[in-house]
């Protein structure tokens, strides 16, 4: 075992490059940028004034060609010192060779746009998605098991087939659209008014007692933790009824039988356990997909103040080091849990043998 988590551990260093190289190569072609923003909001005033005075709409087109158009006119000196100051002053090459440097002892840098450090910033909005990935995996198992197990002791009925059905339906359905979907009946938005639709606090709430606290938080989770749920339940529920099916085929199950103990003594005391063992391993690899399938999308859609939501900001506003290092602290995470999802798997099944593989 050892052995293959070192090779595991050695085989994330090219995967992060991997991973870091195509994002630097895709920003490099992407239109815009920090230098080009700043360009248009100086021109912008310029234009505004313009528009006013000539009686049109003053409605301003901050797109790059505009920026490009308005930095004609700009003391060439004043662009320099712009693309200095954000480091692009540098060919690309050595701006990806100093980024991986700074990168591998954790050093993100400071952000374009907000005055602190891009490492506190992600500190900071990290809890969110984290906690809202853990209720969410937590739901999936504890309802995926006991439809799993039910699934299994109903194989080929009507209850069966009908509740696969309903899993892989939610599993298709991506979970943006059902957040909006939730929005749209529950959070006032043609329909009930039952949920509040931003954040995942209320005004004030700072003032109140722990448990209402608590309560007030609940209240807000619901809707997103539901939309984060719904895709994830069709992979633990199909795993936990194969694996009940498979221990219940066993001879182990056959013999317990002919010794006469008690069918609930059997699949509770031998067959449920043995059949969790794999489940429960799955653990780090489902809470990661919950995290990753979701977090963006979703704390977009409900204004979550998390991971997901300052991501999609920083590349709406051009905040390079924030992009880079959400990048690499999502590729990280995902990477981690995989490895300690196949470690647990090994722990809980001796039969399965990773070391035996070249990868």
């Amino acid at each position: 075992m050892i052995t293959y988590i070192v090779r595991r551990v050695l085989l994330m260093i090219p995967t992060m490059f991997g991973v870091l190289a195509l994002t630097f190569a895709l920003i490099q072609f992407a239109p815009g940028g920090p230098v080009e923003r700043i360009m248009a909001q100086l021109t912008q005033p310029e234009a505004s004034a313009l528009g006013r005075a000539g009686g049109e709409s003053t409605a301003v087109d901050t797109s790059a060609d505009a920026a490009y158009r308005g930095a004609q006119g700009m003391d060439p000196a004043l662009v320099k010192e712009l693309e200095a100051q954000f480091g692009f002053d540098k060919p690309p090459l050595e701006r990806f060779g100093l980024m991986l440097a700074d990168f591998a002892v954790f050093d993100f840098g400071q952000s374009f746009y907000r005055d602190t450090q891009v490492l506190d910033l992600i500190l900071e909005k990290l809890p969110v998605s984290i906690t809202l990935g853990l209720w969410s995996t937590l739901i999936i198992y504890l309802v995926s098991i006991p439809l799993g197990i039910v699934k299994a002791l109903r194989d080929g009925t009507a209850f069966d087939v009908a509740t696969s059905a309903a899993v892989i339906i939610a599993y298709a359905v991506p979970s943006f659209l059902v957040g909006i979907g939730l929005i749209i009946l529950f959070a006032g938005g043609s329909f009930l008014e039952l949920f509040p639709l931003r954040g995942l606090s209320s005004p004030g709430s700072d003032d109140l007692s722990f448990f209402a606290r608590m309560a007030d938080y609940l209240w807000h989770a619901i809707l997103p933790v539901t939309a984060y749920t719904l895709s994830g339940f069709a992979a633990i529920t199909l795993l936990t009824k194969n694996c009940f099916l498979d221990e219940v085929s066993k001879q182990y199950v056959t013999t317990a039988r002919a010794k006469g103990l008690a069918e609930r003594d059997i699949l509770l005391g031998h067959v449920f356990r043995n059949a969790m063992l794999v489940v429960i391993a799955q653990f780090p690899s489902v809470f990661i997909r919950v995290f990753f399938a979701g977090a963006l999308l979703i704390e977009t859609i409900f204004s979550l103040d998390g991971l997901g939501l300052l991501s999609f900001e920083s590349i709406i506003n051009r905040d390079y080091p924030v992009v880079f290092a959400s990048v690499y602290i999502f590729s990280l995470i995902g990477l981690i849990a995989h490895l300690v999802s196949d470690i647990l798997i090994m722990i809980t099944d001796p039969r399965i043998d990773f070391e035996g593989r070249r990868t």
